[in-house]
């Protein structure tokens, strides 16, 4: 059987000022779900809870590096980054996408925040969005 989306992981938002944009989703009611530095994607991230809908601030550890959030950044200002689908296997989902000719950027999923394994698939074979896989724990 080929592993599925299960649903909506979160939205990942890029912002120039973690502190500011966690403070606004905090008074709006959010729940901060702490920060968290994942060096291989160069971003220090933070989740925000609204009860089901997670949003995930994620904010430059270089802003002059050329790719990434910080290329993002540049181009298009903070605004929506990605939106993150949940799966119980990435890389069994990421197998079944290949067959369609999509394969994620950096060709295998890797460790993201909070432990989990994530795969970004380019915007080019989604039809524009860039879209996380992430491994939803069981």
């Amino acid at each position: 059987m080929t592993a599925e989306v299960e649903g909506l992981s979160h939205i990942g938002v890029a912002v120039g000022d973690l502190a500011q944009a966690e403070a606004a989703l905090v008074a709006l009611g959010g729940k901060s779900g702490g920060r968290e530095v994942v060096a291989g994607e160069g971003v220090e991230v933070s989740f925000i809870n609204f009860g089901d809908l997670r949003i995930e601030l994620l904010r430059p550890l270089d802003p002059e590096s050329e790719g990434g959030v910080a290329g993002f950044l540049r181009r298009r200002g903070p605004g929506v980054h990605h939106v993150a689908l949940g799966t119980h296997d990435v890389d069994a989902l990421l197998s079944g996408l290949s067959a369609s000719g999509i394969a994620p950027i950096g060709g295998a999923s890797r460790e993201g925040a909070e432990g989990s394994r994530v795969a970004f698939l380019h915007p080019r074979d989604t039809g524009g969005m860039l879209i996380e896989l992430c491994e939803v724990k069981a």
